[in-house]
């Protein structure tokens, strides 16, 4: 925890808002002191007289005076936060849960796939692995959107695919005019994958719809549930095992995730309800 009182927020002053696609922003702060986290952990983020919501940083963890928060807009308290402008302050909470086991990296070839807006918590993990490039065998990235106008990020692909080690791949659900890359949902990417079954480890993150049939995609293509873990931001409130919003089985999204291992809950049936 940042702060020895973990319901206070720290001030966090929004220094650039960037408009990532026609539905989603990425909020950039600087906190009043260095937000350290582990990639795939959350923070609660705090708008003054309207409410607070969990949020996964998307930037790198190596940066804590520089944090930014990807919002899609969904709701009420998403709403006024893609209203907020530079200069406003707001706050932040935590860091909350475990995030990625970046512990059992090194030596594995990493598999990472994202849907939507789900890319946001996979791009702090990807920006850690970037970090220590050197200690993992391969990377690789599969990621789809709705459209082409849905793609998170689409800047920084060029210089994700040029890196060593790493590939990227991306698709759209359905043709649109002018895209002349891959097209069909984000499991079509799944199909004779590349990837060391022996020696890999998977990451997963999007709509739960997403999440549940890139599940069994990966099944059928030969992981094990111990090798496929779940970014299950879902349905939390408190952050910090209190309120049970955010349960599967005895598992607390937010104390015991939000990245789960699939082997742990794969058994109960709420995983893919949001």
């Amino acid at each position: 925890m940042s702060q020895e009182n973990p319901y206070k927020p720290v001030p966090a002053e929004l220094v650039e808002v960037i408009e990532e696609t026609p539905t989603i922003k990425t909020l950039l702060l600087k906190p009043a002191e260095p937000f350290r986290f582990r990639a795939g952990q959350f923070a609660q983020l705090t708008l003054p007289g309207v409410g607070e919501g969990p949020f996964t940083p998307s930037s790198s963890p190596l940066e804590p005076e520089r944090i930014a928060i990807t919002i899609l807009r969904t709701g009420m308290l998403t709403d006024r936060l893609h209203e907020c402008k530079a200069g406003e302050t707001l706050g932040l909470r935590g860091p909350f849960g475990k995030g990625f086991p970046i512990e059992k990296l090194p030596g594995k070839e990493i598999l990472i796939v994202g849907g939507g807006v789900g890319l946001a918590p996979l791009r702090a993990l990807i920006y850690a692995i970037f970090a220590q490039l050197d200690s993992v065998k391969r990377v690789v990235i599969k990621y789809g959107a709705r459209s082409s106008k849905e793609l998170l990020y689409r800047a920084e692909y060029d210089d994700w695919a040029k890196k060593d080690k790493v590939e990227f791949e991306c698709t759209i659900d359905v043709p649109e005019e002018g895209w002349t890359g891959k097209v069909g949902v984000v499991t079509t990417l799944l199909k004779g994958l590349d990837v060391d079954r022996s020696n890999s480890l998977a990451f997963v993150c999007g709509p739960s719809i997403m999440m549940k049939f890139t599940t069994q995609s990966l099944l059928e293509e030969g992981f094990t549930p111990e090798q496929v873990y779940l970014s299950l931001n879902r349905r939390m409130s408190c952050g910090m095992g209190l309120c049970g919003k955010c349960n599967i089985g005895p598992y607390y999204v937010c104390k015991d995730g939000p990245d789960l291992q699939y082997a742990l809950i794969k058994d109960y049936p709420n995983v893919f309800e949001f």
